[in-house]
């Protein structure tokens, strides 16, 4: 039997990526209206890098840093969306995503596949510039949404202000300037009622 070529391994990938459009995570859009899914916040992540790459702690390659941010939620597919509010869901978080990182880039090419999930380890790992400022955009996105929508998901989660700056404290990682405005987001937030 021959083997699959390698637009076949591609291509089994790219329709698997279309199950990220059915993975409906705890954040809602900036309206509210309703939550949104991760192929959404994926592709607005990565857009915002675009946009706000200029307020990296530290001059980024915005490629890499873009590809980053597309690819990191990829795991989702298999390993559901994780709260990162909810302690408990995040404890074995970690184990869960890897097996799913090792599986759907190992559909690959196997050069493709091993490029993809390095560039996903090193987004996790967060030791380069570019992974620090992808995972200060990952954990920023949200956080302007449910400010946005005036807590919604805080709420409904009972998040505490505390959780939240624990969380969150990477944004100034890869970006100061970003982690200023989430701190008058948070307490903002905390003012109005919206964390415990």
């Amino acid at each position: 039997m021959n083997q699959p070529s390698n637009l076949e391994k591609t291509l089994s990938l790219v329709r698997e990526l279309d199950k990220l459009k059915q993975v409906v995570r705890r954040n809602y859009l900036l309206d509210a209206t309703r939550a949104e899914n991760t192929a959404e916040h994926s592709w607005h992540a990565a857009l915002s890098a675009l946009l706000l790459q200029e307020f990296a702690n530290q001059p980024v390659d915005i490629n890499k840093v873009i590809t980053m941010l597309l690819i990191h939620d990829v795991v989702e597919i298999e390993a559901g969306d994780t709260y990162i509010y909810d302690e408990v869901a995040t404890v074995d978080q970690e184990e869960r995503e890897l097996a799913a990182a090792n599986n759907l880039f190992g559909m690959l090419p196997e050069v493709k596949g091993k490029e993809l999930l390095n560039l996903w380890l090193e987004f996790e790992s967060r030791q380069s510039t570019e992974a620090k400022f992808a995972k200060a955009i990952d954990r920023f996105m949200p956080m302007m949404a449910n400010y946005k929508s005036q807590g919604k998901s805080w709420l409904e989660n009972k998040v505490s202000k505390t959780r939240m700056l624990e969380v969150n404290q990477i944004i100034a990682d890869g970006s100061q300037e970003l982690w200023r405005y989430t701190l008058s987001m948070i307490e903002d937030g905390a003012k109005k009622g919206w964390l415990r």
